[in-house]
This record gives C-alpha cells, sequence and structure tokens, in this order.
C-alpha cells in the first residue's frame, strides 16, 4: 500500500509531521549565507528562464589553469552545502586512481520547494486543523529548462568539459534528481539521489519512474540512491522505488540502492557520494598487483583497459599521466631501461605541458649513462615547472643545475687529460 506523503499512520503528531517537511525542505538553508569554500568560482546568471538571477559555484580541478584536458561535469543541487565535500571527495578518488577528475558545479537555492518539486501540491494533516501549504510547489521541469537551457550552455561555453554529465541531489534535491532521470534521460548520464524525497505527492515520481523504464528495452544510464535511518514515509518511497528497479531493468541501465542505517537525514549525504562515485566509475582502476601495487600486465593491456572506459564512458579516455609515469618507473627498476625510456617519450608525446614527463624521461636516460640527453630536458622541466608554478619546481631546477653542474666537470676533465 502507497501512503500519502504526509499522513502515514506511523506519525500522528502534527509536530513530528511539521519536523519531517522542516528536515527535507530547510537542510541546507543555514549554507545560504556562508562563503564560498576556498578554491570555488561564483558565478552569476540571470535566468530568462526562471525570472531571476541565480547564483552558481563551479569547482576546477587543481592543475586545471596548467593544462588542456577535459573533464566530466557533476550539477548538483543546494550547491553551497555540498560543493566542499563534494569536491574532496572527487579529487580523494581521482588521487587514488578510482575515477577520473571532474569539475564540480553547485546550484544555489532561493525557493528550494519551488525549484525541485515535479507536482504543485497544497497537504492538510489528517485529524488536525493546520495544514501544510506549497504555494509555489511544481517547479522541477522550469528548472531542469533553466540547467539545460541556461546552464549547461554557460558551464560548457566557460570551461573544457567531456560529453559526460551526473545530476546529484539530496531530499527534495534526490527527488528532482528522479524527475530529470524520466523527463530528460539523454541529459545525464548518472544520476544521484540521496535520500530522495519520493513520498511526495502520492510518490508521483515513483510512478513515473516505473512507467519511464517499463518502455525502455535499452538505456545507458546509472543511478545510485541511497537512505540514512529514516523510517516512515521516506523510507516507504524508497523501497517503492526500489521495487520498481529491481522489476525494470532497461539493457545498459546499472543502479544501486544501499541503506546506511548509522546515518540520519542530514549526515547521510558525504558517505553517499563517495559510494556513488565509486557506483559510476566502478572498474575504472587498471589492474594492479595485490601485494606490491604496481600495475599489472603490459602497456599494451594498460591501453586495451581505457578503451573499454572509452566505451562505457561514451568519450575518449587517454591513460593518464601519472600512470603511464608509474609504468616507466616500473621498467626501469626492473632492469628494462629500452622498455622505461620508450614509455617515459610516449609520456612526453602525450603530455608535452607537464614538467614531470621530462624529468622522468631524463632521469632514465641519466640512470643509463647518458647525461648529454639528460641535462636539456632537465632543463625543460625546470622551464615548464616555473611557467606553471608546479609545487616540484624546486626539484625539477635542483636536477638541471646538478646535471649542469656534472657534465661541466666531465667537460673540464676532458679537456686536461
Amino acid at each position: 500500500m502507497i501512503r500519502h506523503p504526509f499522513t502515514n499512520d506511523k506519525f500522528t503528531s502534527w509536530k513530528v509531521l511539521a519536523g519531517v517537511f522542516a528536515l527535507l525542505v530547510l537542510i541546507t538553508s543555514s549554507a545560504l549565507a556562508q562563503a564560498p569554500p576556498a578554491g570555488v568560482t561564483t558565478l552569476k546568471i540571470n535566468s530568462a528562464v526562471l525570472g531571476e538571477e541565480r547564483t552558481i559555484l563551479v569547482r576546477v580541478p587543481a592543475g586545471y589553469e596548467a593544462n588542456k584536458l577535459r573533464y566530466p561535469v557533476i550539477y548538483m543541487t543546494d550547491g553551497n552545502a555540498h560543493i566542499g565535500h563534494t569536491s574532496s571527495t572527487v579529487e580523494f578518488l581521482a588521487r587514488n586512481g578510482r575515477m577520473s577528475e571532474m569539475i564540480v558545479v553547485g546550484i544555489n537555492n532561493t525557493d528550494r520547494t519551488r525549484d525541485l518539486s515535479p507536482t504543485h501540491v497544497t497537504t492538510t494533516v489528517r485529524g488536525g486543523d493546520s495544514a501544510l501549504q506549497f504555494p509555489t510547489s511544481g517547479g522541477a521541469d522550469k528548472f531542469l529548462k533553466f540547467i539545460e537551457t541556461e546552464l549547461i550552455p554557460e558551464i560548457e561555453k566557460r570551461y573544457r568539459v567531456q560529453p559526460y554529465r551526473i545530476l546529484a541531489g539530496h531530499s527534495l534535491g534526490g527527488l528532482f534528481a528522479i524527475h530529470a532521470m524520466y523527463s530528460r534521460p539523454d541529459l545525464f548520464q548518472s544520476y544521484i539521489a540521496v535520500s530522495p524525497a519520493l513520498q511526495w505527492d502520492n510518490q508521483v515520481a515513483v510512478k513515473r519512474a516505473e512507467e519511464f523504464l517499463k518502455g525502455r528495452k535499452e538505456w545507458q544510464a546509472s543511478l545510485f540512491m541511497s537512505l540514512g535511518h529514516e523510517p516512515g514515509p521516506i523510507e516507504d518511497g524508497f523501497h517503492q522505488m526500489k521495487q520498481v528497479l529491481e522489476k525494470n531493468q532497461p539493457q545498459g541501465f546499472e543502479w544501486s540502492a544501499q541503506v546506511l542505517d548509522d546515518e540520519d537525514h542530514g549526515s547521510v549525504v558525504l558517505r553517499s557520494h563517495y559510494l556513488a562515485m565509486r557506483k559510476v566509475y566502478d572498474g575504472w582502476q587498471v589492474a594492479r598487483d595485490p601485494d606490491s601495487g604496481q600495475v599489472a600486465g603490459d602497456f599494451k593491456s594498460v591501453e586495451a583497459h581505457y578503451q573499454q572506459l572509452s566505451k562505457k564512458f561514451r568519450y575518449t579516455i587517454a591513460v593518464p599521466e601519472p600512470l603511464i609515469n608509474q609504468m616507466g618507473y616500473q621498467a626501469l627498476f626492473a632492469g628494462r631501461p629500452d622498455e622505461a625510456i620508450w614509455i617515459f617519450k610516449t609520456n612526453v608525446e602525450r603530455y608535452p605541458e607537464s614538467a614531470n614527463v621530462y624529468d622522468s624521461l631524463a632521469e632514465a636516460y641519466e640512470r643509463g649513462g647518458k647525461l648529454e640527453l639528460a641535462a636539456p630536458l632537465y632543463e625543460k622541466a625546470q622551464t615548464l615547472g616555473q611557467q606553471n608554478q608546479d609545487p616540484n619546481f624546486a626539484v625539477y631546477k635542483a636536477n638541471f643545475e646538478r646535471a649542469s653542474e656534472k657534465l661541466k666537470q666531465a667537460a673540464t676533465t676532458k679537456k686536461n687529460q
């Protein structure tokens, strides 16, 4: 039996019902007055669709300004509340080879209930004289149009992006993510719905999602849903949606629904975004030796791995510079200097704006006794390191000075012989 969103027989107290609603709608309101986290850029968009100015927060990956790479993008509702921890989660997982780096875009709220609810609702609580009113509700389609026709084009004009987008939302934002999934199924490639308020309007989003999934034989997309310890209507909606997903699975569609019993409605977001990224990027990490942590297989097998990832994510994904660098050192320390030099040269060809690729190739030449080949590469690393404000600039500078001094000493010795 599907219960009305705010008249569950488990909750007969008006104070409890009002508290649930307040939690759903106001959970992130205190974040609106806070300054954006460090490293986050604030954009202002005068929206013709919404008839108001919207504040957008954007975080780009470290090193974005110094490279020419393109990145997938995650768009989030309740931007100010979640851009800090989500950016850190993305950075942490990317640094550990579990996902790609991303551009993180957070949309700050104006009228949260209006923007994130799919239908107009006025709800009266049974057995009481008071009523919960939602006079502006039902604006999700207009908000989605703003994202599609104004926000995404603005982001893609300003930043270097890949054609892979994720939409994430919490509570009413999670409800909105599900609504976007069945309303504009080609706009995003992955959806994250944390504690989605699927009890809204007698679970209307669950019913619409079921209709959508029943009509799809194939669909290349993914969905991650999560829930904290939240008994009552929100839990009912979550499990109803899970049943719909279990019964309707188009080919190519991947989903996961997890309950985190030791989290509540507010705290569930951080862990959920971590788990969601692990789900979206399942299979991202290249195979490694479980004992040594070294990359398993040869360069050809690693290339094949990233070709498969490119097929899954539907854009070209190159083998990352740090991974190629690691494979070069593996070969070098395993006594295969020619292979190491070939790998390091490949890194130079693919990432010519990086200082580190020249420094690594130079080290391989120096270890092989070819200091005359190493010195100009160390100099190139020093130059790029200074230009790019590379944190390892001092290392590159020291390596070049050491190599130059050795060459001078060798020249002096040869002259005096």
